[in-house]
């Protein structure tokens, strides 16, 4: 852990180090989505966007998400420790797997908070003070509609040019998603005053207060992760 630590100290030098690519114009709803069920249920989505810990703060604000775990993705489990996925050539990202209601928000709606709030998805390999290809920006899809709604909504994207430069996002079949060490289980949340969260993930829930206040839920009404 102490290496991201020092890393935050340097990025105080710039505190946009680890917030989403400044964009054009504001991000448009997908134009292409999965309907709103008229019953609740649930349905799984897997991300990755460099760090964890501030991606699962920034998911765990989102209304309709019900749970959200930090872990790994794009490896297999033999590799699923942070000491040997930080060496980055695993295959891994650090990645969330966040279980939401489609009837409260759709999948297309954590697409938009993903490339919105959630990380930088113009950086190859990076976001703010880490890199590697743990920290790469990907999607990770369960369901052919799933891998439909991010290809097309990343088209939609790079049409409209809302960033400065081309998203770098990659789409990817889900083959299995690892959890990690308790220890990074709502490590923003447990560490708030830990500077690598003041300057890189707070942020970032702070933003997504901010650009999507209707969307938005307090903390108390965040479910702790159980594993």
């Amino acid at each position: 852990m102490q290496p991201r630590r020092l890393a935050a100290l340097s990025a105080l030098l710039s505190l946009t180090a680890c917030t989403a690519a400044a964009s054009n114009a504001p991000l448009p709803d997908p134009a292409y989505d999965e309907a709103k069920p008229a019953t609740h249920s649930t349905e799984t989505a897997v991300l990755a966007g460099g760090c964890f810990w501030g991606m699962q703060s920034v998911f765990e604000h989102v209304r309709g998400v019900r749970q959200v775990w930090a872990g790994y993705s794009g490896g297999n489990a033999g590799t699923a420790q942070y000491e040997v996925v930080s060496e980055g050539n695993t295959g891994h990202a650090e990645s969330v797997k966040i279980t939401f209601d489609p009837a409260v928000v759709s999948y297309g709606q954590l697409l938009k908070i993903y490339f919105a709030v959630a990380h930088d998805p113009t950086t190859l390999n990076r976001q703010g003070p880490d890199a590697g290809t743990q920290y790469r920006s990907e999607i990770f899809f369960a369901s052919p509609e799933q891998k439909k709604i991010a290809q097309a909504y990343i088209a939609q994207l790079n049409a409209a040019k809302v960033f400065d430069d081309a998203i770098v996002t990659q789409v990817a079949p889900l083959t299995g998603f690892y959890a990690a060490e308790d220890y990074h289980q709502d490590y923003a949340r447990k560490h708030p005053n830990d500077m690598y969260i003041v300057v890189n993930d707070a942020p970032k829930v702070a933003r997504l207060k901010q650009v999507f206040p209707e969307m938005y839920q307090d903390e108390q009404m965040v479910v702790d992760v159980k594993l």
